[in-house]
C-alpha cells in the first residue's frame, strides 16, 4: 500500500505516518518546505516537495499511488483557495486511479454556510469530493488535544497555572487526540468496505471547561483552572504563527462561539458505533497530559 499524505508537517496530520508504518504501508510525505525533509524521514515517511496549489505536480506524485490522506491548511491568507487545493488533489486522484482518498476536515463540517470563509469552503470541497466519483471518507474530529500545546496555552499553564483556551467555560467539548484521528485515517484507508463514508468523531469525555481543567490537572499532577480567553487575545498571540488573515479567521470563529447562546455540538455519543467500523484504541485527556506532561 502506497499513501501520500499531505499536511504530515503539522500536528494533525503526522501520525499518519506512524499509524501507515504499523499496517506495512509506504508512506509518501508532500511538504512545501524541503527544511521539513529531515523530521519526515525520521518519522519514516518519504519526503517529496509539492504545493497543493500546483495542479501539474498534483498529477505527477499522485501516480502509482493506491490512497491519499489530505487536509487543506488552516492558515491560507485567502481560505477559499481551499477549494482550489482540494479540487487539484482530487483530479489528480481520479486522473491517476488512486483507490481511495480520505479527507480530515479539521473539524466538524457546518450543516450549512456560516458566513465564516474556512468554514464555508469545506462545504464546497465536500460537494466537490462526494461528486468525484472516487472512493471516499471524509473525518471529521472535534478539536484537538494538541492545541493546548499551542503558544496561546502552554505557556499559561505554565507561568499561571491556568488552562487558557477561547471556548465558553459552559460549552461542552469531546476533545481528540491527533493519534487517534491519524489512527481513524489510516483504518478508513484500510477498510475496504467504505467507499462513500463520513463519520463526526470526537473523544469518549464530553468536557466543560472546569471538567477539562479537573481532568488536565490529574495528568499533570497540579492544579489547574480553566480561563476563557478572549478571542482578540488568542488571535493576537496565533498572528506570528500563522499570519493576520489566518489568525484572524479563526479568532472569529472561536468569537462567534462566545457569543452563542447555544453551543454547537462538539461530542459525539455514537462513538462506539464508529469505533465498530473503525476499531481504534482512544486516549483520554488526563492520559493525553500525563504523555505529554513535558511541554506544561
Amino acid at each position: 500500500m502506497k499513501i501520500l499524505v499531505f499536511g504530515a508537517t503539522g500536528s494533525q496530520q503526522f501520525n499518519v505516518i506512524s499509524e501507515g508504518k504499523k499496517k506495512g504501508a509506504e508512506v509518501i510525505a508532500a511538504t512545501s518546505s524541503a527544511t521539513s525533509f529531515e523530521k519526515l524521514k525520521q518519522a519514516g515517511a518519504i519526503p517529496i516537495l509539492a504545493n497543493m496549489s500546483d495542479a501539474n505536480t498534483m498529477q505527477e506524485i499522485t501516480k502509482g499511488i493506491d490512497a491519499i490522506s489530505f487536509m487543506v491548511p488552516v492558515s491560507l491568507p485567502n481560505p477559499f483557495d481551499g477549494l482550489q487545493y482540494a479540487k487539484n488533489v482530487i483530479d489528480a486522484a481520479k486522473t491517476n486511479g488512486v483507490k481511495k482518498i480520505v479527507w480530515n476536515t479539521s473539524g466538524w463540517l457546518a450543516p450549512q454556510k456560516i458566513g465564516i470563509p474556512g468554514e464555508d469552503v469545506k462545504l464546497d470541497i465536500s460537494d466537490y469530493l462526494k461528486n468525484s466519483g472516487l472512493n471516499y471518507v471524509i473525518i471529521q474530529p472535534t478539536i484537538y488535544m494538541e492545541n493546548m500545546l499551542g503558544p496561546f496555552c502552554a505557556p499559561f499553564v505554565k507561568n499561571e497555572k491556568k488552562l487558557a483556551y477561547p471556548t465558553p467555560e459552559a460549552m461542552p467539548i469531546g476533545w481528540i487526540a491527533s493519534r487517534d484521528v491519524s489512527a481513524f485515517v489510516v483504518e478508513a484507508i484500510y477498510n475496504d468496505k467504505l467507499k462513500a463514508d463520513s463519520f463526526q468523531i470526537s473523544g469518549l469525555e464530553n468536557l466543560k471547561g472546569n471538567d477539562l481543567a479537573e481532568q488536565f490537572s490529574k495528568g499533570v499532577g497540579e492544579k489547574i483552572v480553566y480561563y476563557t480567553q478572549p478571542a482578540k487575545e488568542f488571535g493576537d498571540i496565533l498572528k506570528p504563527f500563522v499570519g493576520e488573515a489566518g489568525a484572524t479567521g479563526v479568532a472569529s470563529y472561536y468569537e462567534s462561539l462566545q457569543k452563542a447562546i447555544e453551543f454547537p455540538p462538539k461530542f459525539n455519543p455514537n462513538m462506539s458505533e464508529v469505533l465498530e467500523k473503525l476499531p481504534v484504541q482512544m486516549t483520554s485527556l488526563a492520559q493525553w497530559t500525563k504523555n505529554n506532561k513535558a511541554y506544561f
